[in-house]
């Protein structure tokens, strides 16, 4: 693919035009996650977390007009788990872009995000992607099993908030 210089990160808004393709990655790869969530609902779901600023926020990777990635920073992602959050969610790259940094760019720039709005640490949870986190400085806190998944919880405090 493209050079990573070709791709640059800018907020989802909630009329974007991409909006319905980034609300399909969602749904196709963490639908499980959520029972009777439809593909409508999703979508409904994800312009809601279009806010300007801070919490909720929706970042999207860009190589000319087309979306190639996708960041979230979420009030709450895990059921359950209301004494964590907020949470740095829905980290997607397409197949043929990963490899590039564009993971690394969406997660830092919602790292900004919430450095921005003040908040002091962040959460997320992966069945799979602990190595790329850690790479970025995110610690792991617990494994816990998650909706029929085991999942690893990590935090990453945020220096300067």
């Amino acid at each position: 693919m493209s050079d990573d210089a070709a791709v640059r990160i800018e907020r989802l808004l909630p009329d974007s035009p991409h909006l319905a393709r980034v609300a399909g990655w969602q749904h196709d790869q963490w639908g499980q996650l959520s029972p009777g969530e439809t593909l409508a609902t999703r979508r409904a779901s994800l312009a809601a977390e279009c806010g300007p600023s801070g919490v909720p926020s929706v970042c999207v990777a860009l190589q000319g007009e087309r979306p190639v990635g996708t960041a979230s920073l979420v009030a709450d992602d895990m059921s359950g788990r209301d004494d964590l959050g907020p949470w740095l969610a829905s980290v997607y790259v397409l197949p043929e872009w990963r490899g590039q940094g564009i993971a690394s760019r969406l997660v830092r720039r919602v790292e900004d995000e919430a450095r921005a709005a003040g908040i002091e640490r962040l959460w997320l949870f992966t069945p799979d992607q602990q190595a790329l986190y850690a790479r970025l400085g995110w610690q792991e806190q617990a494994w816990v099993p998650y909706r029929g998944e085991r999942v690893i919880i990590m935090e990453r405090r945020l220096a300067g908030a």
